[in-house]
């Protein structure tokens, strides 16, 4: 009788965990995004010149390896920047998507937003961006050619606030939970 109850108890403590474990979500990926990309565009579209222009492709994997984020980042100079390195199969960085769709519609206008899709494939890249879209483009960095340069390979997502003069004001490493606290990163570093 007491092996049955000790097994018993073993088994309602293995349920409690699994039920717990669903409940908080794990590395599950949110649900498809009510996120409406034309209608932010169309907000981002009033940004100045050349924020205008980056916008202008949210949503967009774009190649050319650093080369081509290099030159984004020349044309940039001058506005503070927020880069934010994802990968589809990270299920931190698809937690943070709501909160960088809301943050660049709320500092869009004044800071540049970029994101860096690394250590991933185009096509699980794309078919991601289909259900959870972003108002910025992101660099494609299959090998983390860019997020070595950047120093920014260290794990995901990971965060790089990039000041006016140029230069890195500050990384983050690991999620935003909260607009809250990307607020506070982007108030406190790149104004």
């Amino acid at each position: 009788m007491r092996r049955l109850l000790v097994l018993l108890a073993a088994v309602a403590l293995i349920a409690v965990v699994v039920i717990g474990l669903t409940q908080a979500g794990g590395e599950k990926a949110p649900a498809a995004s009510d996120f409406d990309l034309p209608k932010a565009q169309q907000e981002l579209s009033t940004a100045p010149a050349p924020l205008n222009g980056l916008y202008a492709q949210g949503n967009e994997l774009i190649g050319g390896g650093k080369d081509a984020f290099d030159a984004r980042l020349t044309e940039l100079k001058g506005t503070p920047l927020v880069i934010n390195k994802w990968a589809s199969w990270c299920g931190p960085c698809q937690a943070e998507f709501p909160i960088f769709q809301a943050a660049t519609l709320q500092h869009g206008k004044e800071v540049g937003f970029i994101g860096l899709n690394s250590q991933d494939k185009d096509p699980a890249a794309r078919g991601f961006l289909a259900k959870r879209p972003l108002p910025f483009p992101s660099y494609t960095d299959p090998a983390s050619e860019i997020a070595y340069d950047r120093k920014i390979a260290a794990g995901f997502p990971m965060t790089q606030f990039i000041g006016r003069d140029g230069e890195v004001a500050y990384t983050h490493t690991g999620p935003y939970t909260s607009a809250d606290d990307l607020e506070a990163d982007i108030e406190k570093y790149l104004n």
